[in-house]
Protein backbone atom coordinates (compact mmCIF):
# COMPACT_ATOMS: atom_id res chain seq x y z
CA UNK A 1 0.00 0.00 0.00
CA UNK A 2 0.99 3.32 -0.82
CA UNK A 3 0.34 6.72 0.07
CA UNK A 4 -0.02 7.93 -3.55
CA UNK A 5 -2.88 5.19 -4.47
CA UNK A 6 -5.15 5.85 -1.83
CA UNK A 7 -8.59 6.77 -3.19
CA UNK A 8 -11.81 6.98 -1.67
CA UNK A 9 -14.31 4.22 -1.42
CA UNK A 10 -16.21 3.73 -4.92
CA UNK A 11 -19.48 5.72 -4.90
CA UNK A 12 -18.65 7.87 -1.77
CA UNK A 13 -17.52 11.22 -3.59
CA UNK A 14 -20.27 12.92 -5.29
CA UNK A 15 -19.93 15.66 -7.82
CA UNK A 16 -21.52 18.77 -7.11
CA UNK A 17 -24.49 19.83 -9.45
CA UNK A 18 -23.62 22.94 -11.37
CA UNK A 19 -26.66 24.35 -12.67
CA UNK A 20 -27.11 27.14 -15.18
CA UNK A 21 -23.87 26.17 -16.75
CA UNK A 22 -26.07 25.93 -20.80
CA UNK A 23 -28.18 23.30 -22.55
CA UNK A 24 -25.59 20.95 -23.10
CA UNK A 25 -24.59 20.01 -18.94
CA UNK A 26 -29.06 19.43 -19.16
CA UNK A 27 -29.35 21.60 -16.07
CA UNK A 28 -29.39 24.80 -17.85
CA UNK A 29 -32.53 27.00 -19.15
CA UNK A 30 -34.55 27.30 -16.01
CA UNK A 31 -31.83 25.58 -13.97
CA UNK A 32 -33.71 23.17 -12.09
CA UNK A 33 -36.50 26.07 -10.78
CA UNK A 34 -39.10 25.42 -12.85
CA UNK A 35 -40.74 28.08 -14.98
CA UNK A 36 -41.79 31.40 -13.53
CA UNK A 37 -43.12 32.17 -10.14
CA UNK A 38 -41.83 33.63 -7.26
CA UNK A 39 -39.66 30.37 -6.34
CA UNK A 40 -38.08 30.94 -10.09
CA UNK A 41 -36.85 34.18 -9.06
CA UNK A 42 -33.50 35.26 -7.47
CA UNK A 43 -33.50 36.90 -3.74
CA UNK A 44 -36.76 34.38 -3.07
CA UNK A 45 -37.87 34.20 0.55
CA UNK A 46 -41.05 32.59 2.00
CA UNK A 47 -42.14 34.90 4.54
CA UNK A 48 -43.13 33.13 8.07
CA UNK A 49 -46.31 31.81 8.36
CA UNK A 50 -46.87 31.95 4.52
CA UNK A 51 -49.46 29.48 3.25
CA UNK A 52 -49.12 29.65 -0.48
CA UNK A 53 -51.56 32.66 -0.51
CA UNK A 54 -54.42 30.84 1.80
CA UNK A 55 -54.95 32.77 4.82
CA UNK A 56 -52.60 32.12 7.49
CA UNK A 57 -53.56 30.02 10.58
CA UNK A 58 -52.56 33.37 12.61
CA UNK A 59 -55.13 35.17 10.96
CA UNK A 60 -57.53 32.89 10.83
CA UNK A 61 -58.06 32.37 14.32
CA UNK A 62 -59.05 35.79 17.08
CA UNK A 63 -57.42 37.56 19.27
CA UNK A 64 -58.10 36.98 23.05
CA UNK A 65 -57.04 38.01 26.23
CA UNK A 66 -54.91 40.29 27.69
CA UNK A 67 -51.79 40.84 30.10
CA UNK A 68 -51.89 42.75 33.26
CA UNK A 69 -49.79 45.34 33.91
CA UNK A 70 -50.54 45.07 37.67
CA UNK A 71 -50.61 41.51 38.11
CA UNK A 72 -48.11 40.77 41.21
CA UNK A 73 -46.27 37.58 40.86
CA UNK A 74 -45.31 35.51 43.99
CA UNK A 75 -43.37 32.54 44.59
CA UNK A 76 -45.77 30.18 46.66
CA UNK A 77 -44.36 28.10 49.99
CA UNK A 78 -46.10 25.64 51.62
CA UNK A 79 -46.52 24.99 55.05
CA UNK A 80 -44.90 21.85 55.12
CA UNK A 81 -41.86 23.46 53.41
CA UNK A 82 -41.63 26.22 56.69
CA UNK A 83 -42.23 23.20 58.89
CA UNK A 84 -39.14 21.18 56.90
CA UNK A 85 -36.78 24.41 57.36
CA UNK A 86 -37.87 24.78 61.48
CA UNK A 87 -37.25 21.54 62.01
CA UNK A 88 -33.82 21.47 59.79
CA UNK A 89 -32.20 24.55 61.09
CA UNK A 90 -34.39 24.76 64.57
CA UNK A 91 -35.49 27.87 64.33
CA UNK A 92 -38.64 29.81 65.74
CA UNK A 93 -38.42 32.94 63.36
CA UNK A 94 -37.95 32.52 59.79
CA UNK A 95 -37.85 35.15 57.78
CA UNK A 96 -37.18 36.01 53.91
CA UNK A 97 -33.32 35.55 54.65
CA UNK A 98 -34.00 32.35 55.96
CA UNK A 99 -36.55 31.23 53.12
CA UNK A 100 -33.62 32.34 50.18
CA UNK A 101 -31.41 30.77 52.20
CA UNK A 102 -32.76 27.35 52.14
CA UNK A 103 -33.58 27.64 47.98
CA UNK A 104 -36.81 28.11 48.35
CA UNK A 105 -37.01 31.47 46.76
CA UNK A 106 -35.39 33.73 44.85
CA UNK A 107 -33.82 37.20 46.66
CA UNK A 108 -35.83 39.09 43.81
CA UNK A 109 -38.79 37.14 44.20
CA UNK A 110 -42.18 37.90 46.56
CA UNK A 111 -42.96 35.04 48.42
CA UNK A 112 -46.07 34.01 49.75
CA UNK A 113 -47.32 31.23 52.44
CA UNK A 114 -49.81 28.83 51.39
CA UNK A 115 -51.39 26.40 53.48
CA UNK A 116 -50.42 22.76 51.98
CA UNK A 117 -49.39 20.52 54.82
CA UNK A 118 -49.23 20.61 58.68
CA UNK A 119 -47.37 22.91 61.07
CA UNK A 120 -46.63 21.63 64.65
CA UNK A 121 -44.12 23.80 65.82
CA UNK A 122 -44.28 27.53 67.15
CA UNK A 123 -42.85 29.40 64.35
CA UNK A 124 -43.03 33.53 63.77
CA UNK A 125 -43.05 33.51 59.68
CA UNK A 126 -42.23 37.08 57.62
CA UNK A 127 -43.15 36.95 54.34
CA UNK A 128 -45.09 39.15 51.83
CA UNK A 129 -48.10 37.78 51.81
CA UNK A 130 -50.23 34.73 53.18
CA UNK A 131 -53.44 32.50 52.27
CA UNK A 132 -55.93 32.67 55.01
CA UNK A 133 -55.73 28.80 55.23
CA UNK A 134 -51.98 29.59 55.97
CA UNK A 135 -52.13 32.71 58.72
CA UNK A 136 -54.79 30.60 60.67
CA UNK A 137 -52.47 27.45 60.70
CA UNK A 138 -49.65 29.94 61.60
CA UNK A 139 -51.76 31.70 64.35
CA UNK A 140 -53.32 28.07 65.90
CA UNK A 141 -49.65 26.68 66.27
CA UNK A 142 -49.13 29.66 67.94
CA UNK A 143 -47.00 31.28 66.16
CA UNK A 144 -47.06 35.10 64.04
CA UNK A 145 -47.60 35.77 60.67
CA UNK A 146 -45.68 38.97 59.31
CA UNK A 147 -46.62 40.91 56.62
CA UNK A 148 -43.87 42.53 54.97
Amino acid sequence: MKLNTLKPACGSVKTRKRVGRGAGSGLGGTSTRGHKGAKARSGYKKKIGFEGGQMPLQRRLPKFGFKNINRVEYKAVNLDAIQALATAKNLEKITLADIVAAGLASAKQLVKILGNGQLTSKVDVEANAFSKSAEAAIKAAGGNATKL
